[in-house]
Parts: C-alpha cells; structure tokens; sequence
C-alpha cells in the first residue's frame, strides 16, 4: 500500500517531507548536498508521473521564528541544480502565500517550501500546523528518513490527514529495507561491528542486537572499558569505570545467546592524544602507564576481516580507532576494506551512524559497499528495536 512504484501520480498535488537539512557555508553556499542526492529519485518519479511536486524541509534551529540564515531559499538553486530541473520557491510552508503557490503550478512541476521549523508547532508535533501542511497536498510522501525518529508534525502527524494517500519514498523504504535485512534477515552468519568512544551510548544497540546476530565486533574507544572490566591493564585510555560491570553483563549475555563477542587482542598506542604523538603496538590488555590506545593492532585487523570475509550480512556502526588522524586510522581502514571485499562476494553490507559514514566516504568506498544510511539518530534507534513514528504514521 505504501510503496510509490505500485501507483502514479498524474495530477495530484503530492506533499514531500525531505530532509534537505544541509551544510552551508558563510556565502549561504550548499558545501554537500549529499542529502539532496538522496531524495531525487523520488521527486523525479513523482514529477514524470504529471504530480505537482511539493517539497517541505526543515534546516538548522531556528530559534521559535523565521531567521535569514536557516531559510530554504539559500538551497533553491542547489536543489535545482541536482534535480536538473527548475524549482520553484514558497516564502511560507502554511497560509496563502503557500496556497498560491500550490495553485499556480502545472504538472510536474517542482515547489520548495520555507522551513518547517520557522514555526515552533512543527517540532511540537502540533495537529493544528500538520493540518494546515494537509491543505496542500492529496498524497503525502515521507522520504526523510533522517527525522524519522521525531514525532514532529511533518514527520508522523500529518500521516494521519492522508489514511489511505500517504507513502515512503524510495529513500525511506531503502532505509526500512536494509535494517530489517540486519535485524530480520534470513542471510547468516550475521556480524555486527560496533566501535565508537563509549559503552554507556550503544547499551541498548547491543542488547537487541543479540538477538539477531551470530556475532558482535567490539572496537573503538568503548573496547577498553571491556578489557578493564577483565582486569586487562588499559593505560590511559578512555574507559567508563561506571560501566565495568555492564561489560561484563553484556559479554554474559552473549555467552547466553550464543552470540560471538569479539575484542581486539591488540591495540596501537600512543603516548598523548595527537596526530603526531610517539606510537607503537602492543598487546591490549597490557598498555603502559602514561600510554593510551588509539587504534586496533595488526592482529584485531586480521582476525576482524576473517569474520567479516565468512558472514553473509554485515552491519558496521563505529570505527575502530581514531581515524581522522592517519597514525591511527589503519583499523577503520581494514574494516572497510573487509566490508568492500565481503560486498564483492555477494554478502549485504549496511554502514551506518555518523562516524562510520564519515568513514567509508573520506576513505572513497561508499559505492563499494550495499547500502549507506543517510540517518545517524534514526537509524541507530532503529537497530535499538525502537520503532520510529516517521516510519509507523505510514505503515499503520
């Protein structure tokens, strides 16, 4: 029912949430418009079938009003440019200013709203305002997977104005598809990498997916508070000390559900948080005092891309190191090596949150690999067992 591919669109007046919530730089210039990218596969299968297309988003935090430098008008010709289309824009996103803006349009034709956010009830989730966007459109299309996770008025209220006209985009059905094919998949062994500073922020991540994987990759910073908590000397590296037990408990967990649990074994290390601070390698659980670990070693890399070579679904969320600077970046790109090789070999590889995705891109592998999530907050509460009011406001 909710899918695009399954209807056209000649002459409605279709409602699409993005999230053209983009980087600009001091001139108000689009600096990547990998956002943007990511929703023109939508709008141009409603704009061929004859819809007039019209296109709301909401950009930076506006503080409880309109403010010059959130305003969407800045990315109009970005949006232009990227559709290969021209693009029209709406000095409001309610009210008649809107309305005429929906009305002089011909099928097929693109309009850019202004800000959702200029009006504080959007993030309220305010049914008045959600009503108000209701007027505009017969069909309501959410393809912005990235505010998903947000009850706000665009998002999931204004589902319910549209019970039987409203739909995913192909962004947001992608994005459903490809955790589902993680959490609910048939295609095992299932590994899960899970880097990143803390413990105590992928507590509930690693909980629900204990159920679904057949192993769980642990790296980053959050590793030592698992090696500390096993009496393994750690330096000063970062650790949770209020987290210790919890390690333990998770990697009880694991043992109990016959899932995997693998730490690194080594790690480089380095004897001041710098790019160019003197390093060497050494066994994890054994660091010096004064040294801190930055990266995996030569042996967690190895032993790493092994499992990830023999799985046949991959998710990969965190780095192993800190990879933004090149001393320690040689364990992030392993992994992403891995997943590029386990990728050539027909396994799913889903990458995801924040870091990650910084990764795979500065490393130049993101069309190397399935699928990259555009959402960082929602996807990870999606891999929490969560379900996101974006996404239910559709399906139910």
């Amino acid at each position: 029912m909710y899918q695009l591919d399954q209807h056209t669109f000649a002459n409605k007046a279709v409602l699409v949430r993005v999230d053209f919530n983009v980087p600009l730089n001091e001139k108000f210039e689009v600096t990547d418009n990998t956002r943007i990218r990511a929703a023109v596969k939508t709008i141009l299968k409603l704009s061929s079938d004859g819809a007039k297309v019209i296109l709301m988003s909401h950009l930076g935090r506006p503080k409880g009003g309109p403010e010059e430098k959130f305003s969407l008008k800045h990315i109009q010709q970005e949006v232009s440019k990227v559709l290969g289309k021209p693009v029209a824009f709406a000095g409001n996103c309610v009210g008649e200013e809107a309305k005429h803006a929906v009305e002089k349009m011909k099928a097929g034709e693109i309009l850019l709203l202004e800000n959702l956010r200029f009006y504080k009830e959007e993030e309220g989730g305010d049914e008045f305002f959600a009503g108000q966007l209701a007027e505009l459109g017969d069909v309501y299309v959410n393809d912005a997977f990235g505010t998903a996770h947000r009850a706000h008025a665009s998002t999931a209220v204004i589902a319910k104005f549209f019970p039987t006209d409203k739909y995913f985009g192909y962004l947001m059905e992608d994005e459903v598809k490809s955790i589902d094919r993680v959490l609910n998949g048939n295609a095992s062994p299932v590994t899960a990498i899970i880097g990143g500073s803390k413990v105590s922020s992928k507590i509930a991540i690693l909980e629900n997916l204990m159920n679904a994987v057949d192993n769980i990759i642990i790296g980053g910073g959050m590793a030592f508070t698992f090696i500390k908590a096993q009496q393994g000397k750690v330096g000063s590296s970062l650790v949770e000390d209020d987290k210790l037990a919890l390690a333990l408990e998770l990697m009880e967990m694991a043992r109990n559900k016959n899932v995997n649990l693998y730490l690194p074994t080594d790690a480089i290390i380095a004897d001041a948080f710098s790019a160019d601070a003197n390093h060497k390698e050494c066994s994890i659980a054994n660091i010096p005092s004064g040294w801190m670990g930055l990266d995996i070693g030569v042996k967690s890399r190895e032993h790493f891309s092994t499992i990830i070579a023999q799985s046949k679904t991959v998710l990969w969320n965190g780095p192993m190191g800190v990879f933004e600077m090149e001393a320690f970046a040689a364990g992030t790109i392993a992994v992403a090596n891995a997943l590029v090789e386990a990728t050539k070999n027909g396994s799913f590889t889903l990458v995801g949150g924040g870091d990650s995705v910084a990764a795979i891109n500065q490393f130049g592998l993101a069309n190397d690999v399935s699928y990259v999530s555009t959402g960082g907050g929602a996807m990870l509460e999606s891999l929490e067992g969560i379900e996101l009011p974006g996404v239910k406001a559709i399906t139910k």
